[in-house]
């Protein structure tokens, strides 16, 4: 009977290897296509690794606690030609089936800047494993060439095709420094692939800054009077500045959907929802769990969602739903005491906000001069999907409303 191996996935984009936490399935355990056979950890975030089709596992080729580059065969899993070969191809009733899927839940809409290619007279067959990853990383299944029998596609054939090109390698030092003046530490998994993504972004992704100044007042008194409102019916849910920007970027991402993007090449990826990610610093690096439907979501879901979630990221117990998926990012250094920075990108989306400390500063009223605080904001965008004036019409509005924080709840 055929054989397939079981490889390490790439379960993220910044995903480079991963550290098998633990076996679900055993040596010959009969497993089903979608079945959970075993858990890893990758960037501090623990996922689960499904079995690629139905078969038995014959052998296990990484033990628990090993760390295996993405790709790597984990395991090797027996299986009947006919099953592994059963519905794969895209008959009538599976192009069917995945059509209505893709109208019950339409992610996001495709905006081609040139012609459609004619399709294939045909497709080669695909590994159900390799078609849901597909959908996941944007990748056209007509791209990927398989690696498997008669051109079987599967998930590292999909994974390849969607990998971003390496970047280049760093440049050794002009002059070793003497002995014992410094100390080697080898750069953690998370470090090396928050310093591989950077590159690939400030490389890849042309960015231009925008950047305003919001008078705070209102927005720090309207958080003060809600959290006093909150604790007074007992609600132990406390609104951060943080939280009440989430939202605010969230309204107003629906109401300018052209912000709520990806670059794809030759077209535009239009996000449907809005997914907030919020970045947090961490041991060893950088994660950025995500707020889903952050529109959709009261302020004190999205504060309570966010609080959970940067309390998992810090005890390194996010999971994979948790992370990935963000169609905007919101990094906050205010809390540390920065007025002003620019943030980079966070791939493949278009745009993130910066956000700076509110420092009391002088501005001109009616009545004269007072002090107000006031918060920096910069809007990273990718010059690639968005223009000036678009970043620019945004960020006024995202002003507006946090300087008249009732519009954020209206």
């Amino acid at each position: 009977m055929p054989e397939i191996e079981v490889p390490m996935p790439k379960l993220s984009m910044t995903m480079e290897e991963g550290e098998l936490i633990s076996w679900v399935k055993q040596e010959g355990d009969q497993v089903r296509a979608g079945e959970v056979i075993a858990e890893v950890n990758s960037d501090k975030v623990e996922m689960e690794v499904e079995s690629p089709a139905d078969g038995t596992l014959v052998r296990l080729t990484a033990a628990e606690g090993d760390v295996v580059p993405v790709g790597v065969a984990i395991a090797t899993l027996e299986t009947e030609a006919e099953d592994l070969l059963g519905g794969l191809l895209d008959t009538p009733a599976a192009t069917a089936e995945t059509a209505a899927a893709t109208e019950k839940a339409p992610e996001v809409e495709v905006r081609s800047e040139v012609a459609e290619a004619p399709a294939p007279p045909a497709r080669a067959p695909v590994v159900p494993a390799a078609r849901r990853r597909a959908g996941e990383l944007g990748v056209d299944l007509t791209t990927v060439t398989g690696s498997g029998p008669n051109g079987l596609v599967r998930v590292t054939d999909v994974e390849a095709a969607a990998a971003p090109a390496p970047a280049p390698a760093a440049q050794p030092l002009a002059a070793a420094a003497p002995a014992g003046d410094v100390e080697e530490v080898p750069l953690s998994s998370m470090r090396r692939v928050v310093a591989r993504r950077l590159v690939e972004s400030m490389q890849s992704a042309p960015h231009f800054y925008l950047t305003s100044a919001v008078d705070a007042e209102a927005l720090l008194e309207f958080r003060a009077e809600l959290n006093q409102q909150l604790a007074g019916r007992g609600d132990e849910v406390k609104v951060s500045v943080n939280d009440l920007i989430v939202k605010a970027c969230a309204v107003r991402l629906r109401a300018n959907p052209a912000l709520n993007v990806s670059f794809g090449g030759d077209k535009l990826l239009i996000h449907q929802r809005v997914h907030v990610g919020i970045a947090v610093a961490v041991d060893g690096g950088l994660v950025v769990p995500v707020v889903r439907d952050a529109d959709q979501k009261s302020l004190t879901q999205v504060a309570s969602e966010a609080g959970a979630l940067i309390g998992r990221a810090r005890e390194g117990k996010l999971a994979g739903d948790d992370v990935g998926g963000g169609t905007f990012t919101v990094s906050n250094l205010g809390m540390y005491g920065i007025d002003q920075f620019t943030a980079v990108i966070n791939p493949p989306e278009a745009a993130i906000l910066a956000v700076g400390a509110a420092i009391p500063e002088p501005v001109a009223t009616d009545d004269g001069v007072a002090v107000h605080r006031r918060m920096r904001l910069t809007l990273s965008i990718d010059h690639r999907a968005l223009d000036g004036a678009t970043g620019a019409q945004f960020l006024a509005q995202l002003k507006d409303v946090l300087e008249h924080p009732l519009r954020i709840v209206a």
